[in-house]
């Protein structure tokens, strides 16, 4: 049996306060909390009459130090009816729970305990409704309604749960709430619904079983016409009947078709399908005319040209003004940017989206400074047998049409030789028809984007396209004579195909510091990367370098260059040596070498294998120019 009473009893003056099960009588509680009211006082009697002369004084009300002034414990009170109170003293106040004692040897220590739960968790609402460990009876008389009401439920059982509900609205304005929000309280927290937001369910469900148990279907009159008519052609001929003959004998009953087909079907099909349909003049105009077709095209309407104006990212690697374009405000740092993977080619490259490249001229002509380390051999950067016009000048034809291309950049970093990060952007370029050809005409066409399931974030310029849905863009602008960014993205890092895979090796022995890169080409490119730079930042300006294979060093920038004219796509790593002698000792501590990649490609395919595709299969309203990604932030350290 559970505890059956609480009640708070001061150490001077009467009880505060009693509450009772409504099955438990009133007078037996009051008469277990009397007993053990009596108990205190006759061993505090006790306790002082066998103290020295000097504590004679003090008075019997006091506590004093007798057996029952510990911080808790319990007591069997009563003669005939013995009741266990299991107490508890906080500050100058008893909190007490009454149970029956019984002559039951299991009994008594299971009540206790459940006694115990109770008392504890009615000394934490009188500790909240006191707002502290200084309970006193004017604190507790304040707040009296809102402890009576929880030491209710308390007495009737509460869990942890319930528990801190109680104390949370015991200091509120509302009792009601504290009252009828808690029953939910321990539902909620073990993620339960309460059944008055599932009933309806049940009761959906019910009214659905009753309306089909009672629904009838019934087939369509012109089926059931057509059975007719077929059931009403195959019955047989009537005689008239003269009395002479035998009672005809029942025949077995023949299954009938109700879905043959009558003989207006079978003899003019064309008038009863068709039904003398005619042809409908408009409705070819229409469709002769694509923009009659087009009439009733919604179009998103256009924010106003303050959108257009430029937003600035400041990410570690990406900073700058993007035009036009809405990228968010989120401050993520660089490594949140970029989230780590193990596999460098798990990003779901397709060799089919490459093409040959055209080799570039990529001598960087802004750098001053450089020498040339090795004395032999023609500059690494030179193109044998190609005329200096062919360089510099790049054909191109005539604009008939809008063109779409996109530009990419991919960043990775990598150490030594696993992937630490990697991110990859890119954004869709308008070229509109020149001013002179346009004629004072608006650039307006949908087109379709297609492989688009690795795209983490998009942002479009929207005063310049608009989303139609389901892959499907609509760009409405004026002829401009700079390429017009529509639409700019960012892919997930488990969807960015690396074109390249590097690592740097570096050894730092006394003062001598050796230096390594090795470097992989994807095997799934369809065409081996040409017109490739490694650069490594030197810690120190050397005096001495000695360098495989051959290099350009950048004394003012510290910079070591190679230039490899195409990386193979399959075979063994290609390895970038250098050496030199340091002031610093290694026992000093490591120096920082970083390395660098520059590569860049043009042609008709993507990196992240994004497609761009007429709305509509057969009518193209744009062309399609090359596309080009490049490396950005292409680090090793």
């Amino acid at each position: 049996m559970a505890c059956l009473a609480i009640s708070l009893q001061p150490v001077n003056g009467p009880d505060i306060l009693l509450q009772t099960r409504s099955w438990f009588p009133v007078s037996r509680a009051l008469a277990a909390v009397s007993a053990f009211r009596l108990a205190r006082l006759h061993l505090a009697r006790g306790k002082q009459q066998s103290s020295s002369s000097s504590a004679s004084s003090a008075s019997l009300d006091a506590i004093g130090d007798d057996p029952l002034a510990a911080a808790s414990g319990q007591l069997v009170v009563g003669v005939e009816s013995q009741y266990r109170v299991v107490y508890r003293l906080v500050n100058s106040i008893y909190v007490l729970g009454v149970t029956t004692a019984g002559s039951d040897h299991a009994a008594p220590a299971v009540n206790a305990f459940a006694v115990a739960d109770a008392v504890n968790q009615a000394v934490s609402v009188v500790v909240a409704a006191c707002r502290g460990v200084d309970v006193t009876p004017e604190k507790v008389h304040r707040k009296y309604p809102e402890v009576y009401l929880a030491l209710d439920l308390v007495l009737h059982g509460v869990g942890s749960v319930r528990l801190s509900q109680i104390l949370a609205t015991i200091h509120g304005d509302n009792l009601a709430r504290m009252v009828n929000s808690s029953p939910d309280a321990e539902a909620r927290a073990r993620g339960a619904d309460p059944w008055p937001a599932v009933e309806h369910l049940a009761q959906d469900r019910h009214a659905a079983r009753e309306g089909f148990s009672g629904a009838s279907f019934e087939l369509p009159q012109e089926t059931l016409a057509a059975g007719d008519e077929f059931s009403s052609n195959i019955a047989p001929a009537t005689t008239v009947a003269t009395g002479d003959e035998p009672p005809p004998e029942e025949a077995a009953p023949v299954e009938k078709d109700p879905f043959a087909a009558s003989d207006l079907i079978n003899n003019k099909p064309e008038e009863a399908l068709v039904g003398g349909f005619k042809k409908n003049k408009e409705t070819a105009l229409v469709v002769a005319d694509p923009a009659a077709a087009l009439a009733g095209l919604e179009v998103t309407t256009l924010p106003p040209a303050e959108a257009t104006k430029p937003t600035f990212i400041g990410v570690e690697g990406f900073e700058g003004d993007y035009g036009g374009i809405e990228f968010g405000n989120d401050e993520a740092s660089l490594a949140e940017a970029f989230e780590g993977l193990n596999a460098p080619f798990g990003g779901g490259l397709d060799a089919s989206e490459f093409v040959t490249t055209t080799k570039k001229d990529h001598k960087d002509r802004a750098v001053t400074g450089l020498e040339l380390l090795v004395s032999s051999g023609k500059p690494p950067n030179a193109a044998a047998g190609t005329p200096l016009e062919n360089l510099l000048v790049t054909k191109r034809t005539e604009m008939t049409a809008p063109e779409l291309f996109i530009a990419e950049e991919i960043n990775a970093e990598f150490k030594e030789s696993i992937l630490v990060r990697v991110g990859l952007k890119g954004t869709i370029f308008l070229r509109t028809l020149p001013l002179n050809k346009a004629a004072g005409k608006e650039t307006e066409f949908s087109f379709r984007l297609e492989g688009t399931s690795g795209m983490k974030r998009a942002a479009l310029q929207s005063n310049v396209l608009s989303n139609l849905q389901n892959g499907l863009f609509h760009v409405r602008t004026v002829s401009k004579e700079e390429p017009i960014p529509l639409m700019k993205y960012s892919f997930l890092p488990k969807h960015s195909p690396l074109p390249l895979r590097m690592r740097l090796v570096k050894r730092h022995s006394g003062t001598l510091l050796s230096v390594m890169i090795q470097y992989a080409s994807n095997p799934m490119l369809p065409q081996p990367l040409s017109n490739v730079t490694f650069i490594v930042k030197l810690p120190v300006d050397p005096t001495l370098l000695n360098v495989s294979p051959k290099a350009v060093l950048n004394r003012a920038e510290r910079e070591l260059r190679w230039h490899i004219s195409e990386i193979p796509l399959k075979g063994p790593a290609g390895r970038l040596r250098a050496r030199m002698p340091v002031d610093q000792d290694s026992k000093d501590g490591e120096l920082e070498v970083v390395g660098m990649v520059k590569f860049a490609y043009q042609g008709p395919f993507t990196l992240s294998g994004i497609k761009l595709r007429p709305a509509t299969d057969g009518i193209a309203q744009f062309n399609e120019v090359g596309h080009t990604f490049s490396s950005g932030s292409y680090l090793c350290i």
